[in-house]
């Protein structure tokens, strides 16, 4: 699996899946606590768009996957990892993609796209109206402090309700608990600039997803977006057919270049 330095030489793992040229590359961003592998292979993701003949590319986030896990806060502050999606252009010597995110992944790349004009089609999921009302994570639901918490837990069964999906997750990946928990804590309510972004958006959204509500509210703060409904929570819907077909329709589809 090959690395790369990022712009603060953090190193970070990526995977490339060559496909036709028809259509520009797409590089995807997995969520929380997830990876490659957990976010987008053994959901179907990247099998149904290698089908489609595109060119995936993903990236494991910092304090993910098989990248480097400091377990120092600062390290995930401010638009560290949106600049990471920039930095893995550069390495690959990108002058175009179509970018895809899910939960996490999403904001990180509403924040790459409002960056990095190189970004010229871009597909969210698992994120709403807490991107707008709050910058990120929809704090209604969850707050950073609570994930870190369920994290950090010796004791499973003191992780607080809201907190459980990720200490699962976790777990179940083998993620580095420790530097998941100091993602989560830099993780601060603030605000994204999406006026800035000027391309193609597609926003999905599971039906029963509680993190990803009121989706029509984030697609109409970006011009021209468009939203589409999937069957599912905030862990299955990426998971459903539908979110695939929904994908793969938009990002082959013709856009302005």
């Amino acid at each position: 699996m090959p690395t790369f330095a990022s712009f603060d030489g953090l190193r970070l793992n990526y995977t490339v899946w060559e496909g036709a040229a028809a259509h520009r590359p797409v590089l995807l961003q997995h969520g929380f606590a997830a990876d490659t592998n957990a976010n987008w292979i053994s959901t179907g993701v990247v099998a149904a768009l290698r089908e489609a003949g595109l060119t995936v590319i993903s990236l494991d986030a910092r304090g993910h996957g098989r990248s480097e896990k400091p377990h120092d806060e600062s390290r995930y502050t401010g638009d560290s990892m949106a600049r990471d999606v920039s930095a893995l252009l550069d390495e690959l010597g990108l002058d175009e993609v179509s970018l895809v995110g899910y939960s996490m992944g999403a904001i990180i790349a509403l924040a790459a796209t409002a960056a990095d004009k190189r970004i010229r089609c871009l597909a969210t999921g698992g994120v709403g109206s807490g991107i707008v009302d709050f910058g990120g994570v929809d704090l209604r639901v969850v707050k950073p402090a609570e994930i870190a918490s369920a994290l950090l837990a010796e004791d499973p069964s003191t992780v607080p309700p809201s907190g459980v999906p990720f200490r699962l997750l976790a777990d179940a990946v083998g993620g580095d608990r420790r530097a998941l928990a100091a993602v989560a804590l830099a993780s601060q309510e603030g605000s994204l600039n999406l006026s800035a972004i000027g391309v193609p958006t597609l926003v999905l959204a599971g039906d029963q997803d509680l993190l990803a509500a009121e989706p029509e509210r984030l697609a109409a703060a970006i011009a021209g977006a468009r939203m589409v409904r999937i069957p599912g929570d905030h862990m299955t819907a990426v998971m459903s057919p539908a979110f695939s077909e929904a994908l793969v329709a938009f990002l082959t589809a013709p856009h302005p270049r």
